[in-house]
């Protein structure tokens, strides 16, 4: 498994675990009950998106437009079936 994504914050790295798992990748989020640990202070660095290696460079790319300012509608999550 390959990290592709490190998250703010859980809602985040969900959405971006959504995004990736409608087109076609399997993903996880780990890190998750991690946040918690440090009490009140926000804890960076633990929440990431994982994903098979050989769909790495994949994930990267669909991240990579998700991010792009000028394509609003990648920055939504796919609408469920």
């Amino acid at each position: 498994m390959t990290p592709v994504f490190e998250a703010l914050n859980s809602l985040e790295a969900h959405l971006v675990k959504i995004r990736l798992i409608g087109e076609g990748i399997e993903a996880q989020v780990g890190g998750d009950y991690l946040q918690g640990a440090m009490g009140e202070l926000p804890a960076l660095g633990f929440l990431k998106v994982w994903v098979e290696d050989r769909d790495a460079p994949r994930a990267k790319a669909i991240i990579a437009r998700m991010n792009d300012p000028a394509d609003n509608d990648e920055r939504l999550p796919p609408e469920l079936p």
